[in-house]
């Protein structure tokens, strides 16, 4: 997936300019999921300020999910859950690379309930191509369509396509705490 990302600042007068425009530079194609993309592309902390910091701030993140007061901006691309299921499915390779991959984010994934997890986030999401299905911890779940959008109040959940196509979608995840 390649996904093309403009980024504006201000000049030495303070004037808006173009600082970049390239293609997104942390992309993932998954080797053992096949079909899984993602894409990070961009991360404030907390406290962010404007004009912001040079740099690439995806670059240097740490964790796929936000401190509270923080937020990320994502792409990810859904292959179709039969993969998961296909003989040569490695779900050891595969939990390795997740963890690799999307650091803070892998490790909220439960390993006795496939693609179930729950992040301190309010999360902004919006399939943007194919379809997919929003799963909660009680197994209810609602199928989405191209341009539904979920605000996602820190819920456990899981997102499972059982379609035979992919499915991609952007996430804006907004950190949070959680009420004890």
């Amino acid at each position: 997936m390649t996904i093309r990302r403009i980024v504006t600042g201000h000049n030495a007068a303070g004037k808006s300019v173009f600082v970049s425009d390239s293609e997104a530079t942390r992309n993932t194609a998954f080797q053992h999921v096949r079909g899984f993309v993602t894409s990070l592309l961009w991360e404030t902390l907390p406290g962010a300020k404007v004009p912001a910091e040079a740099g690439d701030p995806a670059v240097a993140a740490t964790s796929w999910v936000p401190a509270p007061g923080g937020s990320n901006l994502m792409f990810i691309t859904f292959p179709p859950d039969s993969v998961m299921g296909s003989p040569d499915f490695d779900p050891a390779a595969a939990g390795g690379e997740y963890m690799a991959v999307l650091p803070g984010l892998a490790e909220k994934f439960e390993m006795d309930n496939p693609g179930m997890h729950c992040t301190d986030s309010v999360d902004y999401a919006v399939l943007l191509e194919g379809e997919i299905h929003l799963e909660l911890d009680d197994g209810a779940s609602r199928q989405l369509a191209p341009k539904d959008v979920v605000i996602q109040n820190g819920t456990r959940h899981a997102w499972r396509n059982k379609s035979e196509k992919p499915a991609t979608m952007l996430f804006v995840l907004v950190g949070a705490q959680r009420k004890l």
